[in-house]
Order: structure tokens, then sequence, then C-alpha cells
């Protein structure tokens, strides 16, 4: 059985060191580029930049800290579906881990010859039925949390490379006569262009 205050303490330090890091993420400023074209003018140009965000970054960013990679690229609701995420399948390990250790702990005892909580409930086979069911449940948790991770981190540096790509309103295509050039002595045929701005 798991000591709970011990199991509390743990959780109060991660908790501790998740608000610390998201602090220190939150503290962090992006700097605009400033230029001045006259220095003898009172007058600044500041020149907009389009923001840069580091793929590498990102990835790193989340891999340390899950759903800092998300906030860098400022997918600020992306942050809670991962946290969700990763309380649901500790939820879930927590529970199929203890159920798979008390069926397992039943069948030994059983196995042994010594009375168990299940004697005259679940027979051999029922327990070892159960004792194999939470134990797949518990493998398929762990499992399904490296997936969350490694999503969490293709996400953040999906999000980082496509992070400038321009889906502005102006999209517009044009359908107008032109002259084709068959490139046989000077010869031109019609046809029609299609122009498309995006």
């Amino acid at each position: 059985m798991f000591n709970t205050k011990k199991q509390l303490a743990i959780s109060f330090k991660l908790f501790q060191f998740f608000i610390g890091i998201t602090f220190l993420f939150l503290c962090t400023s992006v700097s605009a580029q400033v230029l001045n074209s006259n220095p003898k003018s009172d007058t600044i140009k500041v020149k907009t930049i389009t923001p840069y965000h580091s793929p590498k970054k990102a990835a790193i960013y989340s891999a340390i800290l899950p759903g800092a990679g998300q906030f860098y690229n400022k997918k600020y609701w992306k942050m809670p579906i991962i946290y969700a995420g990763a309380v649901g399948l500790t939820y879930s390990f927590q529970f199929n881990q203890s159920h798979y250790v008390k069926y397992r702990n039943a069948l030994r005892d059983r196995l042994n010859g010594n009375p168990d909580d299940y004697l005259g409930i679940y027979s051999e086979d029922q327990l070892s039925t159960l004792y194999q069911y939470y134990h797949r449940y518990r493998d398929l948790t762990v499992i399904g949390g490296l997936v969350l991770y490694v999503l969490n981190i293709v996400d953040a540096a999906v999000d980082a490379h496509l992070y400038t790509f321009n889906v502005s309103d102006d999209l517009s295509f044009n359908i107008q006569p032109t002259l084709i050039n068959t490139y046989s002595k000077s010869n031109y045929t019609t046809g029609i262009s299609l122009n498309i701005k995006f």
C-alpha cells in the first residue's frame, strides 16, 4: 500500500515545480526591434517584424514541461487539454494499479493455500482473469501517457513551423483570356489564365 503522506508531499513538490516553471515562462518577454532613421530627430520608427518561432525551442519547452511549447506558440487553449489528458491518465493508472495489486495478491495467497479476501466470491480462474485485465489496462495507460507526451512535443514543433503561415482574408482568383506561345515560329493560340492570390 502506498504511503499517502509521502504521495501528498511529492505531489505538492511537483505542483510547486510546475508553478515555478510556468511563472518563469510568463515573465519572459518578446523584444521588438527599434530603428532610429535619423539620430538627430526625436522620432523613433518602429519596424514591425514578423515574430520567428523556433520549432526546436518549442519542442524543448514541451519536452521539459508539457504545454510550455504551446504557451510559447501562443496556443493557450491547448494547455488545458494536455493537462486534462495527463490527469485522466494518471487517475487511470492509479486505479488500474491498485486493482492489479489487490487481485495479484489475492491470487498469490490462493495459490499458496492461504485465505484471501475473495474466498467464495471469485474462483481461481476469475482472480487470474481480473489480475490480467487490470495489468493490461495499467500498461495501456502507461503507453497512452507516452503517446500524449510525444504528441505534445510534435504539436509544439509543428505549430512553431506554421506560426508565420499567412491565413489572411485576401484570398482571390482571377480568370482572364490570354495568348499562349506554342514555341513554333511565333505562333500563338488563345487560352484561359487562372491566377490565384493567397
